[in-house]
This record gives structure tokens, C-alpha cells and sequence, in this order.
């Protein structure tokens, strides 16, 4: 992919494929580190995907030869001093932790990373729905050793995929593991050779774009619902939720393409 021309601050450059939106951080010559401009950019494309009806899939990728160091702390350190964050309010959050005034992704992201991937990096990808790894990866929640503490969602996220005593091992050390790790800690689902996971991601995406979008959408959340209030909350939505989507022209299509032997042509309605 030919690397756009960006900011010396950095910048988030979309590309619109089909039903996809790939999202691509582009500050290589920084590693990718984020700066305000580019939290503010990102969070204009992940609420992109969420508002426009013909994309269906996002794809979180990285331009140059690693994924992020994450925070590029001159520039972020006194927002964080302030309390103040990057992405203005009313947007949709890229680590999607339910923040009052921000709004939560509905539709499903794949997140391909290489390199380099620390902190802000390893957050958003626990954010992301399904990642790709690069098997180049390097891996590290290392803000104890800048005197502060991960608030992106690796502190929730890493013991709910991995357990307790994983997580303090690397959120409380600093310390850096390979992509062999991060997927035995279900932090990554698939290790790819490097050069080949935004293929691979891609591929998965456009899987995932050709099932039916409000199927798509309601499975999704009703999946982060089960992890964040339980299994029994989630299933409180069942019937109502079967009810709405068997309802649905995509429903009527499911079946009419069971009924003839072809592939469904699902709109979304």
C-alpha cells in the first residue's frame, strides 16, 4: 500500500473498499506515535464507520514497519494533566470503554498489527474485534515505567482475556513478549508472516461484510453485553432480538438463498 503524505503531527488516512473502511495511523517516522491530531482523526473514523450505512467492517491497520509505540507523551502529557481528552465528545471511542459523552462502536473492526505495538497500540486492538498479528510483533504495556497507569483498557481487558496472574505479569513489569505469547493470552487471534497481516485481515473483514449487517451487529453486542453484565443480561435480549431481525428483508433472503442453493445478497434492511 503507498504510504500518503501526513502532517509532521501525524495523521489517520481512510480508504473506502467496498463495505469496508480500512484505517490506516500514519507517523512512521515517529513509529506512530499518536499525538492529539491523530486521537482526533481516529475518532473521526471510527465514527465514520459507525454512521455511514454502506460500510460494514472496519479495518485498523499502520502505515510503515510497526503498528504504534503508542502515546507520544509531549504532546499527550498535558491533556492527561488537565484530565482532558483528545477526541472531542459525542464521537464514537476507539477503545470503546463506554465513557459518559462518547459513543460506542456498533460495527465489527479487524485490527492487523506489526512491529512495534505498545501501549495505546496493545488497547486498541484489545478494543478491535478480531486481530491479525504480524509474527515481527513486539508487545508492551510498559506505562509503569513512565510513571503512569494504562486507562485505554488494558487494565479490564487484559484479565478478562487472560486471567489475573497474565495480566499483572506484564501490565505490572513493563516488560515485552512476541506475538507467540500474545496469542497464547488470546490478546491476538491469528499470527501471520510479517508483511501479510493486512491481507489476512482484510480477508476476514470482507468475510465478515458478506453476512447479514444487522445480524452482524446485534450478535456483536450481544456478545459484549454476556463479558460486561453477564450471561444472563445478555440473554434477556434474545427473543426480542430474534423477533426483530426474523423480521428483517435479510432474514427473508437468508432463507430464500437456502431455499435456492446460491449465496445471499444481504442489504442491510
Amino acid at each position: 500500500m503507498t504510504l500518503p503524505e501526513a502532517p509532521p503531527e501525524g495523521g489517520i488516512h481512510c480508504e473506502q473498499r467496498g463495505a469496508l473502511l480500512l484505517i490506516g495511523i500514519n507517523r512512521p517516522a515517529k513509529y506512530n506515535g499518536f499525538t492529539p491530531r491523530m486521537f482526533k482523526e481516529l475518532g473521526e473514523a471510527y465514527t465514520r464507520l459507525d454512521d455511514d450505512p454502506q460500510l460494514r467492517v472496519g479495518v485498523l491497520h499502520a502505515f510503515g514497519k510497526h503498528f504504534t509505540a503508542g502515546l507520544d507523551l509531549p504532546t499527550i502529557a498535558p491533556l492527561m494533566q488537565r484530565g482532558e481528552k483528545a477526541i472531542p465528545e459525542g464521537m464514537v471511542e476507539p477503545t470503546d470503554l463506554g465513557t459518559p459523552g462518547y459513543r460506542r462502536r456498533t460495527k465489527p473492526m479487524v485490527a492487523a498489527v506489526k512491529g512495534i505495538t505498545y501501549t495505546l497500540g496493545i488497547e486498541l486492538m484489545l478494543a478491535a474485534d478480531i486481530v491479525v498479528a504480524a509474527d515481527d510483533c513486539r508487545f508492551s504495556q510498559l506505562e509503569v515505567k513512565r510513571g503512569i497507569m494504562a486507562t485505554g483498557g488494558a487494565t479490564l481487558r487484559m484479565a478478562e482475556r487472560a486471567g489475573l496472574g497474565n495480566a499483572m505479569l506484564h501490565l505490572l513489569t513493563g516488560d515485552e513478549f512476541g506475538p507467540a505469547e500474545a496469542l497464547r493470552l488470546n490478546f491476538v487471534q491469528k499470527v501471520v508472516p510479517a508483511g501479510q497481516e493486512l491481507e489476512e485481515a482484510l480477508r476476514i473483514a470482507e468475510a465478515i461484510a458478506g453476512q447479514a449487517p444487522l445480524a452482524v451487529v446485534a450478535t456483536r453486542l450481544n456478545v459484549l453485553k454476556a463479558i460486561e453484565q453477564g450471561p444472563l443480561e445478555a440473554m434477556t435480549d434474545f427473543i426480542a432480538t430474534q423477533k426483530r431481525l426474523s423480521g428483517s428483508e435479510d432474514a427473508a433472503e437468508g432463507v430464500r438463498s437456502f431455499v435456492e442453493k446460491r449465496a445471499a445478497r444481504f442489504t442491510g434492511s
